[in-house]
């Protein structure tokens, strides 16, 4: 089961997820990185490229997720050093830090509100996200192709791309593509046709679309809208 809600940090989502049996999970990529709970431990999870299969014993996963271009600032470090990992905390944050906030999220009654509690702690004694980036991922994912979103906000296309490394991970072409195949997704399990989604979304046409969702997604297209 997989429940989420909006969470008292501006722009992010904690969420619930208890698989219901051993088998693997596929983890879509979406621009976002978390912090993770799971059997007393925080992990992060960075910004994906392609899917991220998951498998193992059945337990409970808590996490924060943070809008695109935000948790690293509040992590301390660059998402492209993350990229495509999942890590324990305690890589990144000193030893002692990580013992006394886990303790903290083991403590609290509910673990998503523990996690809510380290991240407004962390983004009260951080600067804010940089607002180009947060138009940047605006621009995107209305379908804006990269070098109009980057003449829109007043930047070279070289330093779009170098602040789109440390933000999000990767390249801005790259988020263009995860959060074109979000729409595509979210507007295929509405039950718009296919070809039409293919166009609404920003693709060149229908097979286009199926690549592009295989390629990212390492699945097709039916399968994912099969798994709901």
């Amino acid at each position: 089961m997989y429940r989420e809600r909006a969470s008292r940090l501006t722009g992010a989502v904690v969420w619930t997820h208890t698989p219901s049996g051993n088998g693997q999970g596929r983890v879509l990529p979406d621009g976002c990185m978390d912090l993770l709970w799971h059997d007393g431990r925080l992990l992060v999870a960075g910004p994906d490229t392609r899917a991220h299969l998951t498998g193992g014993p059945p337990g409970t996963w808590t996490g924060i997720r943070f809008h695109p271009g935000t948790a690293p600032a509040l992590l301390g470090v660059p998402a492209h050093e993350l990229r495509d990992r999942r890590v324990e905390l305690a890589e990144l944050w000193p030893a002692a830090v990580v013992r006394r906030v886990t303790a903290r999220v083991n403590a609290a009654d509910d673990p998503a509100r523990g996690l809510e509690d380290v991240a407004l702690g962390r983004a009260a004694e951080t600067a804010p996200p940089d607002p180009v980036l947060g138009r940047l991922v605006t621009a995107l994912d209305a379908g804006r192709p990269v070098a109009v979103a980057a003449d829109e906000l007043g930047v070279s296309a070289r330093q779009v791309h170098r602040r789109s490394l440390a933000a999000f991970g990767y390249g801005p072409k790259t988020l263009a593509r995860i959060l074109r195949m979000r729409r595509a997704l979210a507007l295929a399990r509405a039950g718009v046709p296919l070809a039409e989604t293919a166009a609404r979304a920003g693709y060149a046409d229908q097979p286009h679309m199926a690549r592009d969702v295989r390629d990212l997604a390492g699945a097709a297209l039916g399968e994912l809208l099969a798994r709901g």
